[in-house]
C-alpha cells in the first residue's frame, strides 16, 4: 500500500509517456515514473491468469525518482508515434521454488526479493479515443508496439500494448496513467536465481504530459492559424488582435485604436459630446451640428462658421455666408452658384459636370490601387494614384463620390467584410487629405459579395480586388 501512495504522488509531480499531442501541438516531450510488477500477474502460466492481480501492488517496484522519458509526434487521425526510454530497479520477482524427484520444476513459486536493474527502450503507437468523443480534457488511448528490456544480465526483445487516460488541465499540460503489458519473446515462464531471464510484464506510468510545437509568431499564446493577427500580440477575445487602448475594441475594427473612445463610434471619442465622434468632426472641442460636421453655425445661414466668411451675419450659402458677383463669370450669381471660382452651366448650380469618362477615368485609377497584404495601409506606388484621383475630383468641387472596397473570395467574410471597408475608408481619408470635402465623400466594402470576375483563377481573383469609384447623384 506504501508503493501505491507513492506511485500516486508522482501523478502530481512528474511527466508521463503519453503521447497526446494534436495538430496544433505535434509535439511531446515527457518525463515520469514508472512501476514495474514483478508478481503473478507478469508469469502466471495462463495468459489470462496473468491479469487476475492487476490491481495488487504488494510486488510493484517504483523508484522514488523520475524514471521514464518519451519524445513523441502527432501523425494525423488521432494517431501519434513515441519512443520511451524508462529505468527501473526490479525489487520482487516470482522464482521456482522446488523440483519433484525426476528432476522438473514441480511448479511452486514464491516471490523473491532481488535487486536487478531494469532498463527499456520502446515503440508505441497511440490513438486517441478524446477527439472521437468530443472532449477536449478527458483523453482515453490505446497503444502498441514493442521494444527492449534489459533486467540484471538478461535481455529480450517484446511486443506490446496497453491504454490509458489523459486529464487535460490546459491547453499545453495534462495529467496521465497508462498501463502496458510486454510479452517478452525469452520468456522461460520460470525464473531460476541463478539464470534470470526477462519475463513478461506489467508496466504502469504515471505523471505530466506536456505538448508543444504550435506556430506563435507574435507569443500571444494564440496559434498563428487561429491568430486574426499573427504578427501582432493580442488578446484570446479578440481572437489574437491587440486592443491599444483598451477600450473593448480590437485595432484592426477601432477607427482611433490609440485613443480611449465608445463602441458607438467605432472606438473614436467624442470629445465635446456632440453625437460627432472626433475623428469626424471638424470642430472636436466645440459643440457643433451634424450637418456640420460637428461645426456650429453661429449666425444660423446654414454655414458651419470656419467655412462662413461672415460668421456673425447671414448670408446665403452659395456665397459662404456673403454676398459677392459672378466671379467665374459663369452666368450664375455667387448667391446661387455652388462653385463660384469655378465656371459651370447653370442646370449644374454653376459647377462643372461629372461626365461618364471622369468616372471611368477615376476607376481605372481604383484598379491600380495596391494594399499590403491583409492591411488597409497602402503600398508605397499607389501615392501617386490616390493623388490623381484627388486632382480628378477637385475639378468637381460640388460632386459626390461613393468609394467601394471589394475583395476576392479567399478567406472568411469575417476578415474580408471588415478589412474592405477598413480599405474603403482609407482611400476616403487619404482623399480628404488632399483637399476633397468630407461630406463628398462615402465610403462602404463588400467584401467578396461583389465578384466581376471568376474567382477561381488568378487573374480573375486580382480583378475582384479593386476599389470602385461612383458618381453621388
Amino acid at each position: 500500500m506504501k508503493q501505491l501512495k507513492v506511485f500516486a504522488a508522482a501523478l502530481l509531480l512528474a511527466g508521463t509517456a503519453a503521447q497526446a499531442q494534436n495538430a496544433d501541438q505535434p509535439w511531446a516531450i515527457t518525463v515520469g515514473v514508472n512501476a514495474l510488477d514483478g508478481g503473478r500477474s507478469s508469469v502466471a502460466t495462463d495468459f489470462a491468469d496473468r491479469f487476475g492481480q492487476y490491481f495488487q501492488t504488494d510486488n510493484w517496484s517504483i523508484l522514488p525518482s523520475a524514471s521514464v522519458l518519451n519524445v513523441s509526434r502527432y501523425l494525423g487521425a488521432n494517431v501519434s508515434f513515441g519512443v520511451t526510454g524508462s529505468v527501473n530497479k526490479m525489487k520482487k520477482v516470482v522464482m521456482e521454488n522446488g523440483w519433484d524427484a525426476n528432476g522438473d520444476f514441480n511448479g511452486q513459486r514464491r516471490i523473491d526479493a532481488t535487486d536487478l536493474m531494469y532498463y527499456g527502450v520502446d515503440g508505441h503507437f497511440k490513438y486517441s479515443i478524446g477527439g472521437l468523443i468530443g472532449s477536449k480534457w478527458f483523453d482515453p488511448a490505446v497503444h502498441v508496439g514493442g521494444g527492449y528490456a534489459f533486467l540484471g544480465k538478461a535481455s529480450s526483445g517484446n511486443v506490446s500494448g496497453g491504454a490509458g487516460v489523459t486529464f487535460w488541465l490546459s491547453e499545453n499540460i495534462g495529467l496521465n496513467l497508462s498501463s502496458t503489458y510486454k510479452k517478452q519473446f525469452e520468456d522461460e515462464g520460470v525464473l531460476r536465481a541463478q539464470d534470470v531471464s526477462v519475463p513478461s510484464h506489467f508496466q504502469h506510468t504515471a505523471g505530466v504530459s506536456f505538448r508543444f510545437g504550435g506556430k506563435d509568431t507574435d507569443g500571444d499564446g494564440i496559434l498563428d492559424k487561429y491568430d486574426e493577427c499573427p504578427e501582432v500580440a493580442g488578446l484570446k477575445q479578440f481572437n489574437g488582435c491587440p486592443d491599444t487602448d483598451a477600450d473593448g475594441i480590437p485595432d484592426h475594427l477601432d477607427q482611433c485604436p490609440n485613443v480611449f473612445g465608445d463602441a458607438q463610434y467605432n472606438g473614436c471619442p467624442d470629445t465635446d459630446g456632440d453625437g460627432i465622434p472626433d475623428h469626424e468632426d471638424a470642430c472636436p472641442e466645440e459643440p457643433g451640428l451634424k450637418e456640420f460636421n460637428g461645426c456650429p453655425d453661429t449666425d444660423g445661414d446654414g454655414i458651419a462658421d470656419k467655412e462662413d466668411e461672415c460668421p456673425e451675419e447671414a448670408g446665403p450659402k452659395a456665397n459662404n455666408g456673403c454676398p459677392w458677383p459672378d466671379s467665374d463669370g459663369d452666368g450664375v450669381f455667387d448667391k446661387d452658384d455652388e462653385c463660384p471660382e469655378v465656371a459651370g452651366p447653370a442646370s449644374n448650380k454653376g459647377c462643372p459636370e461629372v461626365k461618364e469618362e471622369h468616372i471611368k477615368q477615376l476607376n481605372e485609377y481604383g484598379k491600380t490601387i495596391l494594399f499590403n497584404t491583409g492591411k488597409s495601409t497602402f503600398q508605397e506606388q499607389s501615392f501617386a494614384v490616390l493623388d490623381n484621383m484627388a486632382k480628378v475630383m477637385n475639378q468637381f468641387p460640388n460632386a459626390k463620390f461613393a468609394i467601394e472596397g471589394h475583395t476576392d473570395s479567399t478567406g472568411s467574410d469575417k476578415i474580408n467584410d471588415p478589412l474592405s471597408n477598413d480599405r474603403a475608408n482609407a482611400v476616403r481619408e487619404y482623399l480628404i487629405s488632399k483637399g476633397i470635402s468630407a461630406n463628398r465623400l462615402s465610403s462602404q466594402g463588400f467584401g467578396s459579395k461583389n465578384p466581376i470576375d471568376d474567382n477561381k483563377t488568378v487573374a480573375g481573383r486580382a480583378n475582384n480586388r479593386r476599389t470602385e469609384i461612383k458618381l453621388v447623384k
